[in-house]
């Protein structure tokens, strides 16, 4: 069974820092694409950043670019999402998945959250003084 399993929720003020982690179980992690996604109150999910099978590739929401860092270690089974320079902004639930193309060529991937799968619960992250 797939799963991806979000952590690392937490409060912080702005110009801050907080990691979050997805970790995945029941499939091979390096032949999928991952994404990180978030949902704002009373906003659509949005896409933050996405990473490559091995890892050398990125591509971030000109909004989160320069600011966060999308990083993962397949031996572990786990992509990182390392957020620097907080804004209010970034409050939202946060939210891991996989491409669901198998091994899709990078430069057909999209932010769009119609082409992954494998939503879990999501883990919350509020920017607040």
């Amino acid at each position: 069974q797939v799963q991806l399993v979000e952590s690392g929720e937490g409060l912080v003020q702005p110009g801050g820092s907080l990691r979050l982690s997805c970790t995945a179980s029941g499939f091979t992690l390096d032949y999928n694409i991952i994404g990180w996604f978030r949902q704002a109150p009373g906003k659509e999910r949005e896409g933050v950043s996405l990473i490559s099978n091995g890892g050398g590739s990125t591509v971030y929401a000109p909004s989160v670019k320069g600011r966060f860092t999308i990083s993962r270690d397949n031996a572990k089974n786990i992509v990182y999402l390392q957020m620097n320079n907080l804004i209010p902004e970034d409050t939202a639930v946060y939210y891991c998945a996989r491409d669901r193309i198998r091994f899709r060529p990078f430069s057909r991937a999209t932010l769009s959250d119609r082409e992954y799968e494998g939503w879990g619960q999501g883990t919350q992250v509020t920017v607040s003084s």
